[in-house]
């Protein structure tokens, strides 16, 4: 007969059991997402074959072998394969004519993929010829002079948080800090390089003042590998900044990391958001704040308790309503799901 002692240490071990959160069923759920994707004629309008977005794609590839590594996989997923091939074969083309040949927005921006391409293929293939190639493309976009040097084209499409009007290529930039941050030490050695990685960092700290939290959030994630990316200081003071709007739930809403466009086609946001929370979570640990910290302990636990029973993290578009099954009414819960589980998994 188990002792009250033994009773309660066994219900208390089940309740952190019951609490915790489930790693297949985010891989399960996000592999989906790609298949969808994949079939999704939109996907290939303008390229052919599947192009790379911000929420669902491209932190599929950073969030997934996090997860295979969690879940003793050895291989990659069909899916990682098929969009790292789809990269390699893409690195040669520097124009969005090449790029998109099917597209009838002539200003669709190369420089978007030549980011995406970059940061992904330093993180899987850092001495491979197509990662030399991505980053040489990468170099022959950049802007070289004005207000915006050191920048590159992006989405600027008035959809946020992503695609926002006058900022997302602060957005680009930091995404772009990443990618240099994981180039191999002697390609960045090379004076050439060194020129044009002092141009990107010196536009994030430039252009640094007025952006949102959330772009600037992601410049802080860059500093963590790139430490020119945002200077220590800026870096104190924007990690103080996000402890000071956490929710007492422990997580964030998306007001939280604005300003934003005030949207009445959007549905309504209340209260501690999955993306802003997950977002919010794994950078503030890539940044050193330890998971033990009380203030981070309960974000965590947070998240553990809103992972939806068929794997993922629930979050609505900030930019209007979407049909119910739509491919668009998910693309947020991609991305909070790919943050929630890097977050859970540091």
């Amino acid at each position: 007969m188990l002792s009250r002692l033994g009773l309660l240490s066994l219900l208390s071990a089940g309740a952190i059991l019951a609490a915790d959160w489930n790693p297949r069923l985010a891989a399960d759920y996000l592999d989906a997402r790609q298949k969808e994707w994949f079939d999704w004629p939109t996907a290939t309008a303008n390229t052919g074959t599947a192009c790379i977005s911000c929420h669902t794609n491209l932190t599929y590839l950073v969030v997934r072998p996090v997860l295979r590594r969690a879940l003793g996989e050895s291989q990659p997923t069909p899916y990682e394969t098929r969009f790292l091939e789809i990269m390699r074969s893409r690195t040669e083309k520097n124009s969005a004519a090449e790029m998109y040949p099917k597209s009838k927005a002539p200003s669709h921006p190369a420089g978007v993929e030549s980011i995406f391409t970059a940061w992904i293929l330093a993180t899987q293939d850092p001495t491979g010829v197509p990662t030399r190639q991505a980053f040489d493309r990468l170099w022959t976009m950049q802007i070289r002079d004005g207000k915006s040097k050191g920048s590159w084209d992006f989405f600027e499409v008035d959809l946020d948080p992503w695609e926002t009007n006058g900022a997302s290529p602060y957005f680009g930039a930091a995404l772009a800090a990443m990618a240099v941050a994981a180039m191999p030490a002697d390609y960045r050695a090379k004076p050439e390089i060194r020129e044009r990685v002092d141009d990107l960092t010196s536009y994030l700290q430039r252009e640094a003042q007025g952006q949102s939290l959330h772009n600037r959030l992601y410049a802080l994630w860059a500093s963590t590998a790139l430490p020119d990316a945002m200077p220590a200081a800026v870096r104190k003071a924007t990690i103080e900044e996000l402890w000071r709007k956490q929710e007492p739930d422990g997580g964030w809403t998306n007001e939280s990391l604005g300003p934003w466009k005030q949207r009445e086609t959007a549905p309504p946001a209340a209260g501690s958001n999955c993306y802003s929370t997950a977002l919010v979570a794994y950078v503030l640990q890539k940044a050193g704040v330890p998971a033990t910290k009380p203030a981070m302990a309960r974000t965590l636990t947070w998240l553990r308790t809103h992972q939806d029973p068929q794997g993922y993290w629930s979050a609505d578009s900030m930019n209007k309503r979407y049909p119910a099954d739509s491919m668009q009414i998910r693309f947020m819960r991609d991305a909070a799901t790919s943050f929630a589980a890097l977050a859970l998994l540091m």
